[in-house]
């Protein structure tokens, strides 16, 4: 026996229900589409709120942390509070990259060690998985003569068995006053949040110690190219920090690439190309975000006369798939 196989095409429809039912189904499609798009984008927005609210604890206990490290070297002295809060493998800046465990136990460097100091952080930043953040901010060193030293004090931070513990320390001269009567503000840590990919789009091929370390040399090949100005305002975040000899932190990568460059641009001759030495780095588990270091130095013959300095940058990982520079510092030997 044979069935009978009706066409049952759009044709049909039309024919026996009519465009009055093709228009509401249409409809209750577009609804049903609308709803679930209305769900993805509010689980999105939750998620990423989750993310900031543990992001938030984790930058207030790196605040508390810092705090209590200043606290603590006005207790016991310089000294014995860097022991105690030293990571394993940290190191300081003096004329480059050194260990800061070996500095800070060599007699060598009694002298240095007995000079009394203070400091306060004005910005702190933390990966997503809270294990790498950075604090920063004004620091006096104290002087028997009476000539005391206003600095910038640039600190990264390692969290090791949920305790924050210092992993690079370098710093910046000011020439003049530096009050101490500041504190960090989050407002000012989470436009860097909102620059920084996704979570769920970080674990790419460019998110590895590798891929970190090839944006910093890009950097340096990019300050030949470009010059500095134009460097920054390329690799900078649009909410990047500079820390430079001899001036104010620059905020933002209008004002801040625009003070690099003509930093650079002060020290350098305009022929001289720049090479960048990388002594190492670290990269967050949560791979979004990671820190370098090393010398920066002019190519020139004049070796008397040309410009180095140790260079710290903490770098982000934004959402155009890029490494961008969060934070850069310069300090000149």
């Amino acid at each position: 026996m044979r069935l009978h196989m009706e066409r049952f095409d759009d044709f049909t429809l039309l024919q026996r229900y009519g465009w009055r039912f093709l228009t509401k189904m249409s409809f209750f499609i577009f609804l049903m589409l609308f709803y679930f798009a209305l769900c993805t984008l509010t689980v999105a927005a939750e998620v990423a709120n989750n993310s900031f609210v543990a992001q938030q604890s984790h930058w207030e206990k790196l605040v508390a942390r810092d705090e209590d490290f200043a606290g603590r070297a006005s207790e016991v002295g310089r000294t014995q509070a860097f022991l105690e809060f030293l990571a394993p493998g940290s190191i300081v800046f003096r004329e480059g990259p050194t260990d800061a465990i070996e500095r800070y136990s060599d007699d060598a460097y009694a002298a240095e060690r007995e000079l009394e100091l203070n400091w306060k952080a004005h910005y702190v930043d933390v990966s997503r998985d809270g294990d790498l953040g950075l604090s920063a901010g004004p620091m006096i060193i104290y002087s028997e003569s009476g000539q005391d030293s206003y600095n910038h004090l640039i600190s990264i931070w390692k969290n090791s068995d949920a305790q924050w513990e210092l992993m690079a320390d370098i710093v910046v001269p000011i020439p003049g006053f530096l009050s101490l009567e500041v504190s960090p503000n989050w407002s000012d840590t989470l436009p860097l949040f909102e620059e920084t990919i996704d979570p769920i789009l970080v674990l790419n091929d460019l998110t590895t110690q590798e891929g970190l370390r090839a944006a910093d040399d890009r950097f340096g090949q990019s300050i030949n190219f470009r010059g500095g100005q134009r460097a920054l305002l390329r690799y900078g975040l649009e909410n990047t920090r500079v820390y430079l000899p001899g001036m104010g932190p620059a905020v933002g990568a209008e004002e801040a690439s625009s003070v690099y460059g003509a930093f650079l641009d002060s020290q350098l001759l305009t022929t001289n190309p720049i090479s960048l030495s990388y002594s190492g780095g670290y990269l967050s588990t949560s791979r979004e975000m990671g820190f370098t270091y090393g010398i920066m130095t002019e190519d020139t013959e004049i070796l008397d006369e040309r410009f180095r300095a140790s260079y710290m940058r903490l770098w982000r990982f934004n959402r155009d798939n890029e490494w961008r520079i969060a934070v850069e510092v310069l300090s000149p030997f």
